[in-house]
């Protein structure tokens, strides 16, 4: 996938995800949508990773195009990895998006992580 066609995805996503409350971050080698400090999915030239929770994973790898998400080769429980042919049509796009969002939407806001000082160590 291009930088253009990841573009467009990006586009096609907001589409079906207008809330203000979503965040977007770069992660994963890609562009997450996150709610409530959450990730929601993430689109990258690889496809969409969606977060589908394990509960779902079964349905959710029967699908076409779909597969475990294994970044650094160690499995993602609840994570699905969908090929750019998976998410081709706005149909299938918004299943998966839809799919996340009853998991995602469902879970409790993530506390914000305090920021990191780099402090020197006084001698």
């Amino acid at each position: 996938m291009s930088d253009l066609m990841e573009t467009v995805l990006l586009e096609r996503i907001r589409t079906f995800i207008p809330d203000k409350a979503v965040e977007q971050k770069r992660m994963f080698g890609g562009t997450c949508f996150m709610v409530n400090g959450n990730m929601l999915v993430c689109a990258s030239k690889r496809g969409l990773m969606a977060r589908v929770g394990k509960e779902q994973e079964a349905i959710a790898l029967a699908r076409p195009h779909a597969s475990p998400c294994r970044p650094a080769g160690r499995p993602m429980p609840g994570f699905i990895r969908i090929e750019p042919d998976g998410i081709e049509s706005d149909s299938d796009l918004r299943d998966w998006i839809e799919m996340a969002r009853a998991y995602v939407c469902a879970l409790p806001p993530k506390a914000a992580k305090p920021n990191k000082r780099k402090s020197g160590r006084a001698h």
